[in-house]
Parts: structure tokens; sequence; C-alpha cells
């Protein structure tokens, strides 16, 4: 059975890119768009560009890793990409939760909900 919060479709990235929003940060870059569902759904890409297939994996489990520690303060109904900059391969999770996290709060998405004892699980 696939998830549901993923995002699989062509159609679904081309309408992102081309009618979504885009924030930068030092390790990331969020495409985001307003989707109409219940839920929210995301992809997790990085590109040739950094690095080999060890990095390109690594860099994309960073993401998720902390993409799920913030989950619970990002609202849905959202479509969310997160593409890797060449930044992200020295950095350690919590760096990139940081990055993550400023970029969502730029873009609006990410609520003002208090730390969790500033504890990162990553």
């Amino acid at each position: 059975m696939l998830k549901p919060n993923v995002l699989r479709n062509q159609k679904d990235f081309s309408s992102i890119y081309k009618r979504g929003k885009s924030v930068g940060d030092r390790c990331v870059v969020v495409f985001y768009r307003k989707n109409g569902l219940d839920y929210s759904r995301t992809a997790f890409l990085a590109s040739k560009k950094v690095g080999n297939s060890v990095v390109r994996n690594r860099a994309r489990r960073l993401m998720k890793e902390s993409y799920r520690n913030l989950k619970d303060q990002i609202p849905a109904g959202y479509d969310m990409i997160f593409i890797a900059r060449t930044t992200i391969c020295n950095l350690k999770c919590a760096d990139v939760k940081k990055s993550i996290e400023a970029a969502l709060k730029r873009c609006g998405i990410l609520s003002k909900s208090p730390k969790q004892n500033g504890k990162v699980t990553c």
C-alpha cells in the first residue's frame, strides 16, 4: 500500500514548480503550495550536484528526519518539495533541522508553538 503523504505524480511536481512558491535557506530549498487536502504531501530530493549516491541518500535521510521532528508544528493541507543544496554534505541533523525550520518560518507555514524542551532527536 502506498503512503498517501508522499508526492509521486509528475503533474503534482509540475504544478508545485509552476504555481507554487519557493524559499531557500543555507542547505535547503523549499517549494510549497496549498493542496486542498486534509493532509500534507512531501518529497525530498537531492540532485547529482550534491554528490554520489551515498551522499545524496544521506542528505535525503537528514531532511526526512528533520521534517519528522517538525511535523507536529506544520498544519495540514500543503504540498512541499525539499531540495538539498550542496552545502548539506558536512552538516549534522540539528543544523539541517534549523535550516528547514527557518525556511518554513519564512514561508509562513510553520506555526510558532513552544519548543519541546530544546531537545533534538536526530
